[in-house]
């Protein structure tokens, strides 16, 4: 197997320009393979980060009747906070937020929207919620940047708000935007304001109610209760894992395309050195190497372009996938409009597993692109290919 190596790689050296194109070609595919992938780790790696951040914490419990895809479901979907939670609320381990439907009438127009009652004082979720206890004259609100877009608000704005009580009454008030934060969740921004959760209290007639309640901890153990569904950050975030799966299927057949392409060439170029090169496969023979042998040779040298094209693509990949893992890829279009958790800017994240497995990968489809056409040896006759024919 060493002097294998040897012969093999001195043939590709000599081959010259050739073997280069061939290794150029390959160590673009491993290259390209591990950015991508990288961009979609990281994109699943940021999405999660920020929907814990922003919105559901370490886990949460839900109202059995709340469904956030029907807001006709919000006008029963609150309870009184559970007994056996209520001590982890009072310690702040536990967020729980009250959420009905109302509506919005910005510069005279009507947007129905839902109303989020949340603790001034909570530490669980990233929203600037401190801001609910700004003295103003009217009620303190604070929306997200995706919101204050579509309506045309920003912070200071003034704007009538109306909502139905528990007993079915409809009122209204003047709220003030003392806050517009922005973040890559629009879940938590679009159509939804958020006050102090007292005051939505007291404002619906609901005082201790809540529709969901969010977790500091997803280690806590949770209990099942009764009236409420336990939603764990792994069910949250699932939708996610389902976006990446997908995304990774439709890169895969790029992929299979890059690879073909590169296969293409090697499979072309080891027929073409085979058929050049019988003389030598003959004098192999007549030396006392085996046809297997000799199939083995010309297998090994047609593996070693994926070896060479893995050190090349390291010479030029390995500052390219450092400066994107820092810098990160801007996405050219604005994604805060394709509703999901997708930040501006992706950082790619490369692991050891990705690394290997890509190497792994090509270097084995090489040995099988490579041993195809070399299977012809073992059926040459050692006479005619000294004379340079094949039988």
């Amino acid at each position: 197997m060493k002097l294998a190596i040897k012969l093999a790689f001195r043939n590709l050296i000599g081959a010259g320009l050739r073997t280069w194109l061939n290794v150029i070609v390959l160590s673009f595919s491993y290259v390209i393979i591990i950015w991508m992938n990288g961009v979609m780790i990281g994109w699943e790696e940021q999405a999660k980060h920020d929907m814990t951040n922003w919105q559901i914490g370490g886990g949460q419990y839900w109202h059995q009747t709340y469904d956030p895809y029907d807001p006709f479901t919000l006008a029963e979907s609150h309870a009184p906070v559970p007994y056996e939670l209520s001590s982890e609320v009072e310690k702040g381990e536990i967020l729980h937020m009250l959420i009905v439907q109302g509506t919005l009438y910005p510069q005279g127009r009507m947007q129905s929207i839902a109303i989020k009652g949340i603790d001034p004082n909570q530490t669980i979720l990233s929203q600037p919620t401190h801001k609910l206890d700004t003295v103003v004259d009217g009620i303190p609100a604070i929306i997200g940047a995706m919101m204050a877009h579509d309506m045309a608000l920003q912070k200071g704005d003034r704007v009538t708000l109306r909502w139905r009580d528990a007993n079915g009454t409809f009122d209204a008030a003047t709220v003030i935007i003392v806050d517009v934060f922005a973040s890559n969740v629009p879940a938590i921004e679009n159509g939804q304001i958020y006050i102090d959760l007292q005051k939505l209290q007291e404002m619906t007639l609901l005082p201790n109610h809540a529709t969901i309640l969010t977790l500091r901890d997803s280690k806590v153990q949770t209990a099942e209760t009764d009236g409420w569904v336990i939603k764990s950050k792994d069910t949250l975030t699932k939708s996610v894992d389902d976006l990446i799966q997908t995304k990774t299927a439709g890169l895969s057949i790029f992929y299979f395309i890059l690879l073909l392409l590169a296969m293409l060439a090697i499979f072309d170029t080891m027929v073409l050195s085979i058929f050049r090169r019988q003389k030598e496969i003959g004098t192999y023979v007549a030396l006392g190497y085996t046809r297997h042998q000799v199939v083995g040779l010309f297998t090994v040298e047609g593996a070693m372009y994926s070896i060479l094209a893995a050190l090349v693509g390291a010479a030029y990949g390995l500052p390219f996938l450092a400066w994107q893992a820092k810098a990160g890829w801007t996405m050219p279009i604005d994604v805060s409009e394709l509703g999901m958790a997708i930040a501006q800017t992706l950082y790619p994240v490369y692991s050891l597993g990705l690394v290997v497995t890509t190497v792994l990968i090509v270097v084995l489809t090489t040995t099988i692109v490579s041993y195809w056409p070399s299977r012809k040896i073992a059926k040459m006759n050692p006479t005619e290919a000294l004379r340079g024919k094949i039988q």
